[in-house]
């Protein structure tokens, strides 16, 4: 079956993902059977999809209106021949267990259409075992959202033995109007990608701590703010549940042997149903204080040990023809929040490095789990997974530069997972994406977004600033962003921010660098730093006051509050407000206004405006300096000869 031929699908199961994913079907324009074994278990799904759709519309994510339409697409069932008998596609999300999803598409196949592709949502199950209960192998793959399903990026599309390049390309493209980013896995391995690098450093951190290595602190602060994972391993463990950790352990040794045997001390907690935040006690006592993680409680032996983990887990899945390096770190990215891909944050930790501390540990252990896998070895030898030509990373890890046309440079702050959050790394690629564009003789203005649409900015990255905690390197982290963001004020060109979703915090310091300002709808803009007892500290104190008005800027920082983008608009700061989905469009023909206009003026106006800041008279002879400077040169002529023409000027800079 072709993509295009994909009108309805049957979602089986109606638990959390369950639910999440009809949800996501729905919300994309398809019509969904969500089907369950009991009339309660598929009116609780379909409550809870009520209620998530009404809070969407409530946050203005989407109207009223859209959300009815999507309900008014799903159709509870329990009835099976009802739910699969004419659909094109039937994803499965029954519970993780491997028969109780064989005898599932037993009886799906005997109702299916002989067309339909079947779909598993499974994180670490055999898509080859489970396809050979059916008659249609190539016609069956895994796709495994992530929870919870509405608002989670990815989705691994996943091959079985026999799984079809034609059902594997459909089931792309369906994730893809979902609105996720489908990640190809290659082959039908446990744990695919993202568990495959997330499990077995769980239970690396549970092995430090079993053997008297490390306490729980220090591994859950090396992890949060010295590697700056979104959660402390242990923190991960109990959020995901350390039962359904062993159970993916537990099929990891089953399969692929004893490099994956599960820690005692995870057995343990599992044993004494320790089961995390859902029983109220894991390794955190929830019903007692909760996760409680310090901040400079971090290891450098600790984090050598878990990237040496990681890393290792990364080569065995480039020598296996798992996924290539590039599609592992955006796996993961997308999938557990990372900061980097594991393969980017082992080649900054330096490959040989690594490779030496697995060697010492399995030396000192005899363990299989620090065996250097061959992948990681060749890498190491190659100088870095991105050493190879076919892998060479992007110009900069945090932001995109692309050339639109019309003389136009955009930068895009490309760290959709993390809600483009500002960290050092991000700074520094800003920086040299400003310089690159200001070098570049074709580019005449500067057009900065967000990738995705639910933040152009949400601020700093509160980890990075966390793991910088002492005075002193506060004071330089403040001092690097105002220098940083004032590249954009001070440079030559305009700059034009485009603002779709949230601008809060550092994203609305970083925006008030641009010359202009568009924003969509949907967007919030803030100064929430007194709301954690900060100020802001990359320049917000001064230049908002400077648009705005100090009256305004006070309003805004003090409250801590969040505004709409007409707000914004009406107190000076937002020059146009748009709607949601021609956001980039607009923001991309005003930077191409910009970039006609003639560039010699631009710049020389730029440079007034700010020596008029401090200081009216130092603005006014830079004025009139450059008044005199231009009004002999040929962009003066042409932009003359075009008024009296009646034509449009064609400045070309001289």
């Amino acid at each position: 079956m072709d993509f295009e031929d994909i009108d309805t699908i049957a979602v089986l199961g109606a638990g959390n993902m369950g639910h999440g994913i009809t949800e996501v079907a729905a919300l994309a324009g398809y019509d969904v059977r969500m089907r369950d074994i009991k009339d309660e278990f598929v009116g609780d799904g379909y409550d809870n999809i009520e209620w998530s759709l009404n809070k969407l519309a409530e946050r203005d994510q989407l109207t009223q209106d859209e959300a009815d339409a999507a309900l008014d697409r799903v159709t509870p069932l329990v009835d099976v021949e009802e739910a699969v008998s004419d659909v094109d596609v039937v994803i499965e999300a029954v519970p993780e267990k491997m028969e109780i999803k064989k005898d599932v598409y037993t009886e799906v196949e005997e109702h299916a259409p002989e067309d339909a592709i079947f779909a598993t949502n499974t994180s670490s199950l055999s898509i080859t075992e489970l396809s050979e209960v059916t008659e249609r192998p190539e016609q069956f793959c895994g796709m495994h959202f992530f929870n919870p399903p509405v608002r989670m990026q990815l989705v691994e599309v996943i091959s079985g033995a026999h799984s079809s390049d034609e059902t594997l390309d459909a089931i792309e493209a369906l994730a893809e109007d979902f609105g996720k980013t489908p990640v190809r896995v290659r082959k039908d391995s446990p744990g695919f990608i993202v568990n495959r690098i997330l499990v077995p450093l769980m239970n690396e951190a549970a092995w430090l701590v079993h053997s008297d290595e490390a306490t729980i602190a220090e591994v859950d602060s090396t992890t949060k703010f010295d590697m700056g994972l979104p959660m402390g391993s242990f923190e991960l463990s109990d959020q995901v549940g350390n039962d359904v950790g062993l159970h993916v352990l537990e099929y990891m040794h089953e399969v692929l042997g004893e490099p994956y045997a599960p820690c005692p001390l995870l057995e343990e907690k599992v044993e004494n149903e320790e089961l995390g935040k859902k029983t109220g006690k894991g390794f955190y006592d929830y019903e007692n204080g909760g996760v409680d993680i310090p901040t400079d409680a971090g290891r450098e032996d600790v984090k050598h040990r878990l990237v040496a983990v990681m890393a290792n887990e990364v080569g065995k899945l480039v020598e296996n023809d798992v996924a290539p390096v590039g599609d592992i770190d955006q796996a993961v990215q997308l999938g557990g929040g990372f900061p980097d891909g594991p393969a980017k944050i082992a080649d900054k930790t330096g490959l040989e490095a690594l490779v030496d501390t697995l060697e010492e540990t399995h030396e000192e252990t005899g363990a299989e789990r620090y065996a250097v896998s061959d992948g990681l070895r060749e890498a190491a030898e190659d100088g870095g997974f991105y050493s190879t030509e076919d892998d060479t990373p992007a110009e900069f890890d945090n932001v995109t530069v692309e050339y639109p046309g019309d003389m136009v440079g955009h930068i895009e702050l490309d760290r959709p997972h993390r809600m483009n959050t500002v960290s050092p790394e991000l700074m520094d690629d800003l920086a040299d994406a400003v310089d690159l564009l200001e070098d570049d003789d074709e580019v005449r203005a500067i057009l900065l977004t967000g990738a995705g649409d639910k933040a152009f900015s949400a601020g700093a990255d509160v980890q990075a600033m966390a793991s910088n905690a002492t005075p002193l390197d506060a004071i330089e982290l403040s001092r690097k962003g105002q220098e940083t963001f004032g590249k954009l004020e001070e440079c030559s060109m305009p700059v034009v921010a485009g603002i779709d979703g949230y601008a809060l915090g550092g994203g609305m310091e970083l925006a008030t660098c641009a010359d202009l300002r568009v924003a969509s709808e949907r967007s919030e803009l803030g100064q929430p730093e007194h709301n954690l007892g900060l100020l802001p500290g990359w320049g917000g104190t001064q230049r908002l006051a400077r648009i705005v008005g100090e009256g305004r800027a006070k309003e805004i920082i003090f409250t801590g509050d969040r505004y709409d983008a007409d707000e914004m608009a009406e107190f000076g700061f937002i020059n146009e407000v748009v709607d949601n989905e021609s956001l980039h469009e607009q923001a991309l023909e005003l930077a191409r206004d910009m970039a006609a206009g003639p560039p010699v003026a631009q710049k020389l106006t730029k440079r007034a405006m700010l020596a008029g800041r401090d200081d009216i008279d130092a603005g006014l002879e830079v004025e009139s300096q450059a008044f005199g400077h231009l009004i002999g040169t040929d962009d003066v002529m042409e932009g003359i000869n075009a008024f009296m023409g009646d034509g449009e000027p064609d400045f070309e800079g001289k």
